[in-house]
């Protein structure tokens, strides 16, 4: 084998990895939440395709540029040597960025399974140590820390993570609006094509931030978020 097919092989090993881990089959829970979506229907905030749109480029995107994918790529890094210290100060700062309860214990049972899963399917012994570690210091699990470990056990670069959590936290979201409001899937599919035209501009924003400025904070959210957490009726966990 030359070193083209070699480089192939295992291209297309890591890239078939995270399509699987990303993939609705994949039991992570995920599908069980709206990542605060139902708390802003029910506030009437978000109502139909257009309110949806202006929620995710000016939201979303925010939150993923400044909080979600720094600390995938932060943490993709810590990963190479490993610096044990950094990932868990990296897993408590992901978990504090969550201000509604409901957010952390969603990314908590989230984080949690992918590294369970990370560690049971590849038989990786970066998983397993981190796995260990994490229960030992009492490390907060997070979604981003688990999809920059995925990538580590599969031998992916970069920027195949920050791909495959923006795309899954767009795929997730437009899921659960499907759900929630009036939208066809052609509609869901032209927003989703049309967010992903960002993609290029938020990693290389999400690359640029560092570590003790990561974070964003939308109260508009996170109060629709937290009394979403005492509703009489939900379709979603969080």
């Amino acid at each position: 084998m030359n070193s083209d097919q070699a480089t192939s092989t295992n291209s297309a090993a890591w890239l078939c990895g995270l399509l699987q881990m990303n993939d609705t089959f994949y039991p992570t829970g995920s599908y069980a939440h709206s990542f605060g979506l139902e708390g802003l229907v029910a506030e009437g905030i978000v109502h139909d395709r257009e309110s949806l749109r202006q929620f995710i480029l000016i939201s979303t995107l925010a939150g993923l540029r400044q909080s979600e994918l720094p600390l995938v790529a932060h943490a993709w890094r810590a990963f190479e040597l490993p610096d044990w210290d950094k990932m868990g100060d990296l897993c408590r700062l992901s978990s504090a960025l969550k201000t509604a309860r409901e957010a952390r214990f969603a990314a908590e049972n989230i984080g949690r399974q992918r590294v369970e899963l990370a560690a049971k399917l590849r038989t990786h012994p970066l998983a397993a140590e981190f796995l260990r570690r994490a229960e030992k210091e009492g490390w907060p699990h997070s979604p981003a820390i688990a999809a920059a470990l995925e990538a580590r056990v599969l031998g992916a670069p970069l920027e195949a993570a920050l791909a495959s959590v923006f795309y899954a936290a767009l795929v997730g979201l437009l899921a659960a609006a499907m759900k929630l409001l009036r939208l066809g899937q052609n509609g869901c599919q032209t927003l989703l094509s049309e967010l992903m035209g960002h993609a290029g501009e938020v990693f290389v924003a999400a690359g640029k931030v560092p570590v003790d400025e990561i974070g964003w904070f939308n109260p508009w959210l996170d109060i629709a978020a937290a009394r979403h957490e005492t509703a009489l009726a939900r379709l979603f966990i969080s």
